[in-house]
């Protein structure tokens, strides 16, 4: 059998893991995973795009991901698994290979395919009959996926997310720290309004790692006028490690969501065993729900948001405590060396190499 990974966007992975093992960045799973399965790499861009790309991106996907569908669609056949990285190409590379006689085997690697256009893609193209295997990282994704394509459990996967926790690691504070600091990272899905209402009148430096050019993206999750004791800036791979070292307290502050977005901010301030306060959110609280991991406050409740900062500040032994037990829960179930493995035995599982579905305890979630 021959594996077959298909991005969503163009990655030097060959770079990124020379970078990775100099240090410089984390490892990344899908070259990981190449090289346990052999597979080959494919990436948009690389095909010419025509009208009708252009045109069937107006339901799933770029039209960059619809051309490179057809390309593989003319290449794969029963001997091939191919997985794809998310629903933007999924979608597309299903459509055009499921269709053959001779179809490769297909998994999909699901983010948000519970809103309106998620939906529509599912139904029109049929990919209930086209891909051989969901995987999502979130409960409520799991669950929509069972319920409105009625699939068996053997056709869906609820796997943990992960993180490279040899380079997220624990460490010292810089030396020039003066006082504390509530670190938060990432822009989906953020609300750093509540945020800043919570901590505008502490005695902390609010810093965030959250810099886009996009200035819709950045107004809808930051106030207007940030307080005088907050500050966003773009932050080195390097430099982002020493600012969860640096933080008394890892902030994450969301909007309800039905995915696992900030999911990636809890498990790197975890690995740094830095202790959380997270929006408890419906794709986020299958993460936060093991006791004594984070402290969870309810969406948009800055009051909460407030006194859980303070008491972790107040209670230094409280927070080591808690970081550490979340730091031992990540190195237990979202490292992403076990993640690789797992994801991999799913894959030869679709493709028939495995009689059985193998999994490292911890890391693929309960169904």
């Amino acid at each position: 059998m021959k594996y077959h990974i298909a991005l969503g966007r163009p990655l030097n992975l060959e770079e990124i893991s020379r970078d990775a093992a100099e240090g410089k960045r984390p490892r990344h799973v899908m070259w990981a995973l190449s090289q346990r399965l052999g597979a080959t790499i494919h990436e948009p861009g690389s095909e010419p795009v025509l009208p009708l790309d252009k045109l069937r991106a107006k339901i799933a996907g770029q039209p960059e991901h619809w051309a490179m569908a057809r390309a593989l669609s003319s290449q794969l056949g029963s001997e091939d698994v191919v997985f794809c990285t998310g629903e933007d190409v999924g979608v597309p590379v299903a459509t055009l290979c499921g269709t053959k006689a001779s179809r490769p085997k297909i998994v999909v690697l699901t983010h948000n395919i519970n809103r309106p256009r998620g939906r529509v893609s599912l139904k029109l193209f049929g990919l209930a009959e086209r891909i051989d295997l969901f995987i999502t990282y979130a409960r409520p994704q799991y669950d929509f996926l069972r319920r409105f394509l009625k699939l068996p459990e053997d056709r869906l996967c609820m796997l943990a997310d992960q993180t490279d926790m040899q380079f997220f690691t624990p460490g010292s504070p810089s030396q020039d720290k003066r006082r504390p600091i509530v670190a938060s990272v990432g822009l989906e899905m953020r609300d750093y309004r509540t945020l800043a209402d919570a901590t505008s009148d502490l005695e902390v430096d609010v810093k965030i790692s959250g810099f886009s050019t996009d200035a819709v993206a950045l107004g809808q999750a930051f106030p207007d006028t940030l307080p005088e004791n907050m500050s966003r800036r773009f932050y080195e791979w390097p430099e982002l490690v020493q600012l969860y070292r640096d933080a008394d307290v890892v902030a994450v502050s969301l909007i309800e969501s039905k995915y696992c977005a900030g999911i990636t901010t809890i498990m790197e301030a975890m690995a740094c065993r830095r202790p959380v306060i997270v929006t408890n959110t419906q794709g986020i609280s299958e993460y936060v729900a093991p006791p004594g991991i984070a402290t969870v406050v309810n969406p948009g409740d800055a009051a909460a948001m407030r006194q859980a900062i303070i008491n972790l500040l107040q209670n230094p032994q409280e927070a080591e405590a808690q970081a550490q037990r979340g730091y031992e829960y990540a190195l237990k179930h979202y490292n992403s060396d076990d993640y690789v493995e797992v994801l991999a035995s799913q894959l030869m599982r679709v493709g028939g190499e495995l009689g059985v579905t193998l999994t490292r305890q911890g890391q693929a979630l309960p169904v």
